[in-house]
């Protein structure tokens, strides 16, 4: 009967597989059988033919092999194990190496070559070369411009691109990215993202991990973005303003760093990325040391503090919770505050469209001038780029005296005007 023929086949065998396995006939297992068979204390294999056997362990898993012949020498391969890998496929895998042994192939060296090409082609994802690009540029840019192009990459681009092959993206796919970030009417980072995936793909064509860059095609298929001046509140706003900001019911953290732009017209970035160790507020000089490498120039800033400022930075620290940030995020103190935190805040208060937390500086830069404050001295408290280079050179700490005159007075002007 059947039955007594897979017994005679299964049930007894525990031989080692012998070169005479492979002129035997072929496909004598059953599932059935494989799934009623059972291994003693040693391991017993059990032949399907043409080198196929499944390998028994006395814990009771079973492992498909494949013993032939290469070059003279008796090899093994391996096919998984089962019921992940049925009867059915380990016959299709033996034949295929049986194909690839006709053809004087090595199947083991094939197999070998495959995962090499595959662990390769895992490691050439958009996202892992974006990875790779962005600690290349880390080494040249600033700290905040890096997180900031980070994040934007995080947001618009890799939830879709990160775990498709580079190589394998085009024209077509990359466009329908930029146009979901467009459809949200973000046609400035949609603009900013087509240039940062260009960047990225001609990163890894450099590096040989891709030939074509889909990125240099889509150059005028998107909305050119408006550029227009950061909008700025008039002074007769100032007064509003400044009520709406004492009754802000955000985050104190938010609140105070929107006051601290006021104070000392430093830009939201700078803010943002502002550490402890760079304030000294244990004297009637107090002031605020910005590092070259953060500032837009490129040059050391000192920044004298109002007595105002100096408040404000008291204040925060109550609230602070770590050591390094001054305007750290609500959830994380190791990071930064977020890029757009402040401008959301002023969108709470009312302000949409008219105005933004750079163009604070604007509004204070009318107002001192209006006042009859020398203008070298506004553009420095502005850290502007001085035109005439030896003179930039000079002292990094120029008009410190005056600056802070001119602070004290901004400040005291702006608590003055915000009384009913």
């Amino acid at each position: 009967s059947s039955r007594r023929r897979h017994t005679r086949y299964i049930g007894d065998w525990s031989s080692d597989v012998c070169s005479s396995d492979l002129s035997m006939p072929s496909d004598r297992l059953t599932e059935l059988g494989i799934r009623k068979c059972t291994c003693g204390p040693k391991q017993k294999k059990m032949s399907d033919g043409k080198g196929l056997f499944l390998l028994l362990h006395p814990n009771g898993s079973k492992y498909w092999r494949m013993k032939y012949q290469f070059s003279g020498k008796e090899k093994t391969l391996a096919f998984g194990v089962w019921p992940e890998v049925s009867l059915t496929e380990a016959r299709v895998m033996r034949n295929e190496a049986k194909l690839l042994l006709k053809e004087g192939k090595d199947p083991s060296g094939v197999k070998k070559s495959q995962k090499l090409n595959q662990k390769i082609q895992n490691s050439n994802t958009f996202g892992s070369i974006t990875q790779e690009w962005l600690l290349m540029k880390k080494k040249e840019w600033k700290e905040a411009h890096s997180h900031d192009v980070q994040r934007a990459l995080e947001i618009h681009v890799l939830p879709d691109l990160a775990n498709r092959p580079i190589a394998e993206i085009d024209s077509t796919e990359l466009l329908a990215v930029l146009k979901k970030i467009e459809d949200q009417g973000k046609f400035e980072a949609a603009h900013r993202a087509r240039q940062k995936v260009d960047a990225i793909f001609r990163y890894a064509a450099l590096n040989q991990r891709c030939e074509q860059n889909p990125a240099v095609n889509l150059k005028g298929a998107l909305v050119t973005p408006k550029r227009s001046k950061q909008k700025a509140l008039e002074e007769s706003d100032l007064p509003e303003f400044l009520k709406k900001i004492d009754k802000y019911d955000g985050a104190i953290i938010t609140k105070l760093g929107l006051r601290m732009v006021l104070l000392t017209l430093a830009r939201t970035t700078e803010i943002r990325y502002a550490t402890w160790g760079e304030f000294e507020l244990d004297s009637d000089s107090a002031v605020w040391r910005i590092p070259g490498e953060r500032m837009k120039m490129e040059r050391d800033h000192m920044v004298p503090l109002s007595r105002q400022a100096v408040s404000v930075m008291a204040e925060v620290r109550k609230f602070t919770q770590g050591e390094h940030y001054v305007f750290h995020q609500l959830n994380n103190s190791k990071k930064p505050m977020s890029e757009n935190t402040m401008l959301y805040a002023l969108y709470r208060m009312g302000y949409h469209g008219r105005a933004t937390v750079h163009g604070f500086r604007a509004t204070a830069s009318t107002i001192l001038n209006e006042k009859g404050f020398r203008e070298d001295v506004i553009e420095k408290l502005l850290s502007h780029q001085e035109g005439n280079k030896v003179r930039a050179a000079y002292n990094r700490a120029e008009y410190l005296d005056e600056r802070r005159e001119v602070l004290q007075w901004w400040a005291d002007y702006l608590d003055e005007i915000s009384v009913d």
